[in-house]
């Protein structure tokens, strides 16, 4: 399947921010940069959601503790996202090529999605908030720029994308620890807050 490489790709960057994928590929069909885009991802209302959403998680993803709520919610949406999107690239409705394209693009989201939250719980158990900015800002130019360099040369960005989702992985791994921290002191947090609450 000649689309597989994108829909990888774009499975990938959907698990690190599913709005921006969205959006990108839609302007690249709105502006004729790119035939393989979809008319649904070009539609004007779902260019303005996916735009208002992406400037929503622009922000929640640069505030610690804020970015692990925003991932939970995602956990479901983004893997969706990615589902979508592969099935869309795949363009056949209802065929064994969709289903295919929808399962990549949605496995593949929920490995990335995976990797980040685990990864911005790491971060979060530091004490310093400009970790989680960096991380976001680099993620996003991250999404941006494989997601444009997968509508030119989609072979090429899937063997980045595999590569970033496998190091990812491994990197997760290691920081298993600093997740156990950060799970840890919410933990208490909780704890303190009910204990206060009950303090006359």
């Amino acid at each position: 399947m000649s689309v597989l490489p994108l829909v990888f790709t774009s499975g990938w960057a959907s698990g690190i921010n599913a709005y921006a994928v969205v959006l990108l590929l839609g302007l690249f069909g709105v502006t004729g940069v790119s035939d393989d885009v979809p008319g649904a991802l070009q539609r004007p209302e779902v260019l303005i959601i996916a735009g208002v959403l992406f400037l929503c998680e622009a922000a929640a993803d640069k505030v610690p503790y804020v970015d692990s709520i925003w991932d939970s919610v995602h956990t479901v949406i983004r893997p969706a996202a990615g589902a979508w999107v592969g099935a869309l690239l795949a363009g056949h409705s209802g065929s064994y090529p969709e289903v295919a394209a929808a399962l990549i693009g949605g496995s593949t989201a929920l490995a990335s999605h995976s990797v980040k939250a685990g990864t911005r719980m790491a971060v979060n158990a530091s004490p310093e908030p400009f970790s989680n900015i960096a991380l976001s800002i680099g993620e996003d130019l991250g999404v941006g720029a494989l997601v444009s360099f997968a509508i030119f040369h989609p072979q090429a960005a899937a063997i980045i994308a595999a590569v970033l989702l496998v190091a990812g992985l491994a990197a997760l791994f290691f920081l298993v620890s600093r997740i156990r921290r950060f799970l840890r002191r919410r933990a208490q947090r909780r704890e303190e807050r009910r204990l206060a609450s009950r303090v006359p």
